[in-house]
């Protein structure tokens, strides 16, 4: 069972923002990888801190966390904070170490000794899913070229800045001579400069290749979602930190079913015959089977609900439900025998039109839709 947000940072759940905050400092500062070399219990303890500041510290999160605790965030990348790696805290929560490591990892894309830590550049592609993958949740293979460092590119300490990735500058001012400093021009601030460069890379080192990237796609996304595979984007030349590969979420449109939220609407065909008599339909869902039963005398355009039957909602609030709506098909082809039998019924009572209060008009249920 996964571990309370609230205990791992020690607090109670009455605590204050301010609370929260100072209490995952106090955290970070303890499991932080620079008082803790090579201490793997610590970087566990330092990214579960983060994993639930990143929940608690947000006020939107923290509500839903509190509502429907860790169900709130499952379901794949992207959501929670369960897929954050160490890059990632540190670009995140950079400003919360203050000065307490001397600039070092903490202070958001800066190494030890004050390099700028280059970051790769993110990356976006799209994912076309079908109802069926949306309903169940896929894992999809797909081959993105990313840029990587290229194979025997080597890479030394920048001479201009002698890797400390920023310059000294001093200046003469009316209140006597002032020291500054400034990132190295010539490496950006990574301390490092290229020495060897492989053939067919470009400036820095990096080429092009093809790499399979396996996406876990959780059940219920949307068209137009964005999910994040963290450094799977370009990576950056020297020691710089790996982009992220940003998933878009295209939906295909399905031949029989209609979404509308968590919810699908499905068109059903009757003779009127089946509507006259009732009928036991048995319908093809995206997942299994469901029987439905029509009343004698069931009219055109009532609409049935099959609770749950939907798409599952992505934070795990349950499922959309499937509305059925009955159409009676009327022939446009008779036979002499057929089309006998109709004019007989004609100026048969029990064939004309006599709606009941309870049976709404198309503009009403048009109305009821939207409302």
């Amino acid at each position: 069972m996964k571990e309370d947000y609230y205990d791992i940072l020690g607090i109670s759940k009455s605590a204050s923002a301010a609370e929260i905050k100072k209490a995952y400092r106090k955290k970070a500062i303890e499991f932080h990888p620079d008082k803790n070399p090579d201490d793997k219990t610590a970087e566990a303890k330092f990214k579960k801190a983060a994993e639930a500041y990143e929940v608690l510290g947000n006020e939107d999160k923290r509500a839903k966390y509190d509502q429907f605790g860790h169900a709130a965030f499952e379901g794949g990348q992207g959501f929670g904070g369960g897929g954050m790696n160490m890059d990632d805290i540190f670009s995140q929560f950079g400003d919360i170490f203050g000065s307490a490591f001397g600039g070092g990892f903490g202070s958001g894309g800066f190494g030890s000794g004050g390099q700028r830590r280059s970051q790769g550049s993110n990356m976006r592609i799209r994912v076309k899913l079908t109802l069926e993958e949306i309903a169940k949740g896929v894992e999809k293979k797909i081959k993105v070229p990313r840029k990587v460092q290229a194979s025997g590119v080597e890479y030394g300490t920048c001479s201009a800045c002698n890797g400390r990735g920023q310059v000294m500058k001093i200046t003469n001012t009316i209140l006597g001579r002032m020291q500054t400093s400034t990132v190295c021009s010539s490496c950006g601030g990574s301390g490092q400069s290229l020495l060897n460069r492989p053939a067919g890379s470009d400036a820095n080192g990096m080429i092009k290749k093809e790499e399979t990237v396996s996406i876990k796609i959780p059940a219920g996304v949307e068209e137009g979602m964005q999910l994040k595979v963290s450094g799977k984007g370009n990576e950056a030349p020297a020691n710089g930190i790996s982009g992220d590969l940003l998933v878009l979420i295209e939906e295909l449109a399905h031949d029989t079913f209609v979404r509308e939220g968590n919810h699908l609407h499905y068109d059903l065909y009757v003779s009127i015959a089946e509507a006259a008599l009732g009928i036991s339909k048995e319908l093809t869902l995206l997942e299994g089977k469901a029987r439905i039963k029509l009343e004698p005398g069931i009219q055109s355009g009532k609409t049935l609900r099959l609770r749950g039957k939907g798409l599952p909602s992505v934070n795990g609030y349950g499922s959309g439900d499937l509305l059925v709506h009955v159409n009676v098909w009327t022939p446009k082809k008779l036979n002499k025998e057929q089309q006998q039998f109709f004019e007989k019924m004609l100026e048969d009572l029990n064939f004309i039109p006599n709606p009941e209060k309870s049976d709404k008009s198309f503009f009403e249920k048009v109305k009821d839709m939207f409302a």
